[in-house]
């Protein structure tokens, strides 16, 4: 098993154009908050991503910075994003379906909460039970942008139970983005599925990328729940096998994890290297700051 350690990268572009008309190279940015996402981390991952990538399946797909980044560098790539949170798949199918309309919503929920503020952000966080696609993704976008970090967490029953947050000026989108996004995600096969179906769709010539719940560095700091699914210590042992599963099939996959001792054993038969990333998000600011982190490849 070879070890690297990766600190930095080149530099990478993250203002985007102000015109809405862009060029088929433009790279769009996530549209969501996500506590994890990887836009921080692109410039260090880009030396292991591979020199081509046709078919591409991404089984946590959160909040896309990877896949948005790869599109960008692939604009053929045919992508298959997965993820067991149908609220977040729906808010990306909209993004790509009704990018105007979703404006049109989200610019309400703006004036809305600038006019009544935490009373509005509780009334929209209580509506569990929308009906229409459009307004679902809406309401998952303006509670991702209001609430608390950016967080996005589920009681048992699966319903988001973050608190708002303390800014009561709502940037809810930026249109040139948006429809960046919109544009990425032309053709994408949009599902809301399990890891592990996703995973075994994965065959010879395809790459997948896997990001999933990070195994805590210490009990006090887990938390799994975007999904009224626990992922626990049982789940990444299984994801550490059909991610070897799918490597014997002959898919080339990437996957990022915490840097512990559990998840190096876990994949100790595979290409280990560390980053640096900023651990942005904890109740107390002295622990907050850069961690390592690990990213396993099969190739």
């Amino acid at each position: 098993m070879k070890v690297a350690r990766i600190v930095a990268g080149p530099k990478r572009r993250t203002t985007a154009p102000s015109a809405d008309r862009l060029s088929a190279a433009a790279e769009a940015q996530p549209f969501l908050k996500w506590a994890g996402g990887k836009g921080q981390l692109l410039s260090q991952l880009d030396p292991f991503f591979p020199k081509d990538v046709a078919r591409y399946i991404e089984p946590f797909v959160g909040g896309g910075a990877v896949f948005f980044h790869l599109k960008a560098g692939f604009p053929q790539l045919q992508p298959f994003l997965r993820d067991n949170n149908a609220e977040i798949v729906n808010a990306f199918t909209m993004v790509r379906d009704a990018p105007d309309r979703l404006m049109e919503l989200l610019d309400g929920h703006r004036g809305q909460y600038e006019k009544d503020g935490d009373h509005y952000y509780y009334l929209i966080r209580s509506q569990h039970r929308l009906v229409g696609p459009v307004e679902r993704a809406a309401r998952v976008i303006f509670l991702n942008k209001t609430c608390f970090n950016g967080l996005w967490r589920v009681n048992s029953r699966g319903e988001f139970n973050v608190p708002v947050g303390s800014s009561k000026k709502a940037s809810l989108y930026d249109r040139t983005n948006l429809l960046a996004a919109s544009r990425a995600l032309h053709g994408a096969d949009l599902k809301a599925r399990d890891f592990r179906e996703t995973l075994m769709e994965a065959g010879n010539g395809d790459f997948a990328y896997v990001d999933p719940p990070y195994h805590p560095l210490s009990p006090t700091s887990a938390f799994t729940a975007y999904t009224k699914d626990d992922f626990g210590v049982a789940e990444q042992e299984e994801l550490a096998a059909i991610f070897a599963d799918a490597s014997r099939k002959g898919a080339k996959l990437m996957l990022s994890n915490s840097d512990t001792k559990f998840v190096r054993k876990l994949y100790q038969n595979f290409e280990i290297r560390e980053v640096q990333a900023r651990r942005a998000i904890n109740c107390r600011g002295d622990k907050r700051g850069i961690v390592s982190e690990v990213v396993v490849t099969n190739y």
